[in-house]
């Protein structure tokens, strides 16, 4: 019993404070540790639209193919941002923390436009890389989330998260903001997820929202007793997701 308390104590500090139980909106979510093992969960099986999850895919399709992350890309002109339509450049390195971490759907477009084969071959090579890594429930139709038909599970998306470890660029999404080149302007670029200013505890961080996905996020924690996993789906909104994120990781407890 000593030690469920202590351990309790323990994640209940990585969130600076205790997490408050309040009946949750996620329609699936599940907390577990970097070896796969799934301490509480609901619906982890069920296939959902899964928003700006959905670029983490992107990202390591992308570093899968080591194009030089120092190459000049030109932001496409098929979406918007907060920059100019046209004739935006910076570079690979740049847009992928720009994908990571505020999440921006220009970006993530503009990786797929510029990898071998153009946008038809980075979604493959997504699809792929789901089906290489076990993720039988996931499939993707674009890079940005934006589709419907970005589907996926809380298994599978624990896989992903799990690989996703793997990549060094990928721990970019961490930090809260970061300030970008772009066309000899510095921009800044703040996280989608705020707690990120807080806690230093998170090694992985992934927003996700559109109205079919609900609110998304899945987070990878370094905590005092190992890597800690929470994926959150179809949450009521985007301020709901990661509070019921924060509360979810703190139902674990030893006996």
């Amino acid at each position: 019993m000593f030690r469920s308390l202590v351990i309790a104590s323990l994640i209940c500090s990585i969130f600076n404070g205790p997490v408050s139980a309040k009946p949750l909106t996620a329609k699936s979510w599940l907390l577990a540790d970097d070896t796969g093992k799934i301490y509480d969960s609901q619906n982890i099986d069920e296939v959902r639209p899964i928003a700006s999850i959905t670029k983490l895919l992107t990202v390591m399709v992308v570093l899968d193919a080591k194009q030089p992350l120092d190459e000049v890309l030109v932001l496409s002109t098929k979406l918007r941002d907060k920059l100019p339509k046209k004739d935006q450049r910076t570079t690979r390195k740049d847009v992928i923390e720009m994908t990571l971490v505020s999440s921006d759907n220009r970006a993530a477009l503009t990786l797929c436009e510029n990898y071998p084969g153009g946008v038809s071959a980075c979604v493959g090579a997504m699809n792929n890389k789901a089906k290489m890594l076990g993720m039988l429930k996931t499939s993707v139709v674009e890079p940005t989330g934006l589709d419907k038909e970005d589907l996926s599970t809380a298994r599978d998306l624990m896989t992903l998260v799990r690989e996703a470890r793997y990549y060094p660029e990928i721990g970019l999404s961490k930090q809260y903001q970061t300030r970008l080149l772009v066309n000899n302007k510095w921009i800044t670029y703040t996280n989608t997820n705020p707690i990120t200013q807080k806690n230093k505890n998170i090694q992985l961080s992934k927003t996700g929202w559109t109205y079919p996905a609900g609110g998304c996020i899945v987070m990878l924690f370094d905590t005092p007793i190992g890597d800690r996993i929470v994926v959150v789906l179809g949450s009521k909104s985007p301020k709901t997701r990661i509070p019921e994120a924060e509360q979810i990781f703190g139902l674990y407890t030893e006996n």
